[in-house]
C-alpha cells in the first residue's frame, strides 16, 4: 500500500476509508463542538440573570430552529449537488450551483428577516407564555431573527466548503465566531469598563456581531479556493440551478420543519409544568446537544463520502463508508453517554443553584444517555441517505416519528401518567429508537439511494472478487 496519506480519490482499504473519515468528520465535530458552545454560553450567561430570562431565549430558539430547518437544508442541498459534481468530475457545475445557492440564501434570509419583524409577538404567543417571559423573549427574537440573512449564508457558505471536502475552514470560521461571542457576551450582558450592561439584549447583539464576522470569513475562505472560487457571470439567477436546490432541499426543508413545529407543540406541554420545569428542560437541552455535535461531525463526512462517490457511480464505496462512519459515531457518542449518565447533575448546577431544578436535569440526561448510540444511527445514516440524493425517506420518517410517536407519548408520559420531565425524554428516546431501527433495516437492504439504477451489484467482497476473478478469466 502507499505510503501517501489517502484522498477521497484514493479509497482502497478499510484503513484508508477509516482515515479519510476521521480527517473529514473532526473538523466538523470541532466546528459543531464551538457552534454548541455558542449556545451553551449564552444560556449560561443568561441564565445568571434569571430563568425567565432562560425561558425566554429557549422558546425563542425553539422558533429559530423553524429558520434553521429551512437554511440547514439548502445547506444539504449544497453540500450534495457539490459533493456530486466533483464527484463526477464536472468541476464548474459545482462552482455555478455553489454561487446559486448564495443567491437563494440571500433571498431566504431577507424573507425570514421580514417575517420576524411584523410577526414575531404572534409565533411566541402560540408558545402559551407568561408575560414576564413573552416580553423578554420577544425583544431578544426581533434582534436576532430579523437579520436572518446573516444565519443563512453562515449555512450555506458553510455547506460549500463542506461539499467541496474542506471541512477545516468551517471550523476555523466557527472557533473565530465563537471567541467573538463570549467576548462580546460578557461586556454586552453584565457590562464593562464605560459600556453599560445591556442583560438579554446584550446576548442577542454578540450573536448577530459574532454572525456577521463569521460571514465575512467564510466569503473569504470560498473565493480563495481553487474549484470553487467566485466567478461574476455565475451571479446570473440560473432557474435550473434553483429548481436543483429547491428539488433536493425540500424534503430536507419539510423534514426538520417537522422536527421543529413538532418540538414547539410539545414544548407547550412542558411549559404547562411550569417554567422551572421548562427551564430545566432548555438547560438539559444545551447540555446534552454536546452529543449532536459528535454525531452530526460525522453526519457531514457521511454526506461528502457517499455523495462524492455516488456522483463516481461507486456505490459499493458510498455504502461501506456510510456503514463504517455509522460504527464510529456509534463508538464515540456511547462515550459521551457515560458521561452525560455520571456528570449531568454537576453540568446543570453550573447553570442554576435550584436544587429542584438541577435533579430534574440530571434525570432528563441519564434518560439521554441510554439512547446516544441510536441517536447516532439516526443522524449519521440521515447524512448518508442524504448524500445518495435520498432527502425524502428521512422526511417521511421524521413526520412519522415527531408526530405519531414523540408528541403523543410526550403528551400520554408527561401529562396524562404525570411523569414529568423524565416522561419528556423517555419519549424523545423511543421516537430516535424507532427511526434508528428503520434507517439501519432499510440501509442493510440496499433500499436507501434515491433510486435503483444508482446501485451496482452485490457489494459483498467475496460476490466481488469472484465477479472480478470470472472477468479476468475471460480475458
Amino acid at each position: 500500500m502507499s505510503s501517501k496519506a489517502p484522498t477521497l480519490e484514493n479509497q482502497s482499504s478499510v484503513r484508508d476509508k477509516l482515515k479519510i473519515i476521521i480527517l473529514l468528520a473532526i473538523p466538523a465535530v470541532i466546528e459543531n463542538f464551538f457552534q454548541t458552545l455558542l449556545g451553551f454560553v449564552d444560556t449560561l450567561f443568561v441564565s445568571k440573570i434569571g430563568l425567565a430570562e432562560v425561558s425566554a431565549v429557549g422558546v425563542t430558539n425553539a422558533v429559530l430552529a423553524i429558520y434553521f430547518a429551512v437554511f440547514l437544508a439548502v445547506g444539504v442541498a449544497t453540500n450534495v449537488l457539490i459533493s456530486n459534481f466533483l464527484g463526477a468530475g464536472k468541476v464548474e457545475k459545482a462552482r455555478h450551483i455553489a454561487q446559486q445557492a448564495i443567491i437563494l440564501a440571500i433571498a431566504l434570509g431577507v424573507v425570514f428577516g421580514i417575517i420576524t419583524l411584523f410577526f414575531a409577538d404572534n409565533m411566541l404567543l402560540l408558545m402559551g407564555l407568561e408575560e414576564e417571559v413573552l416580553i423578554i423573549g420577544s425583544l431578544y427574537f426581533k434582534i436576532v431573527g430579523i437579520p436572518s440573512i446573516l444565519m443563512s449564508l453562515m449555512f450555506v457558505l458553510s455547506s460549500i466548503l463542506r461539499g467541496s471536502g474542506d471541512t477545516k475552514s468551517p471550523m476555523k470560521t466557527s472557533i473565530m465566531v465563537n471567541i467573538i461571542n463570549v467576548i462580546l457576551d460578557f461586556i454586552l450582558i453584565f457590562g464593562f469598563w464605560f459600556i453599560p450592561a445591556y442583560g438579554i439584549v446584550g446576548a442577542a447583539l454578540a450573536s448577530v456581531l459574532a454572525r456577521l464576522f463569521g460571514t465575512i470569513l467564510l466569503f473569504q475562505y470560498i473565493n480563495k479556493t481553487k474549484e470553487i472560487a467566485f466567478r461574476k457571470d455565475y451571479w446570473k439567477i440560473d432557474k435550473g440551478h434553483q429548481l436543483e436546490l429547491l428539488s433536493l432541499g425540500s424534503p430536507a426543508a419539510i423534514e426538520r420543519l417537522a422536527m421543529r413545529v413538532g418540538q414547539i407543540v410539545y414544548f407547550g406541554f412542558i411549559i404547562a409544568l411550569g417554567t422551572n420545569t421548562f427551564a430545566a428542560h432548555q438547560i438539559a437541552g444545551n447540555i446534552e446537544v454536546f452529543s449532536y455535535m459528535i454525531a452530526y461531525g460525522f453526519a457531514t463526512a457521511a454526506t461528502i463520502l457517499v455523495g462524492r462517490n455516488m456522483g463516481a457511480n461507486n456505490y459499493c464505496d458510498a455504502k461501506e463508508f456510510a456503514k463504517l462512519t455509522t460504527f464510529l459515531a456509534i463508538g464515540f457518542m456511547s462515550i459521551f453517554g457515560i458521561l452525560l449518565f455520571l456528570y449531568g447533575e454537576w453540568a446543570g448546577s453550573l447553570f442554576t443553584q435550584d436544587p429542584k431544578v438541577i435533579v430534574e436535569i440530571g434525570v432528563a440526561l441519564k434518560i439521554a444517555a441510554v439512547f446516544q448510540p441510536f441517536l447516532a444511527i439516526v443522524l449519521v445514516l440521515t447524512g448518508a441517505y442524504q448524500g445518495a440524493n435520498n432527502t425524502k425517506y428521512p422526511m417521511y420518517l421524521t413526520i412519522i416519528g415527531m408526530w405519531l410517536i414523540r408528541t403523543g407519548t410526550v403528551y400520554l408520559l408527561a401529562i396524562v401518567l404525570e411523569m414529568g420531565l423524565a416522561g419528556v425524554w423517555i419519549a424523545i428516546g423511543i421516537d430516535i429508537v424507532f427511526r434508528a431501527i428503520v434507517l439501519w433495516t432499510r440501509f442493510n437492504k440496499d433500499r436507501w439511494v434515491s433510486s435503483t439504477k444508482d446501485k451496482v451489484a452485490d457489494c459483498d467482497p467475496r460476490t466481488r472478487n469472484a465477479q472480478l476473478s470470472k472477468s479476468v478469466n475471460n480475458y
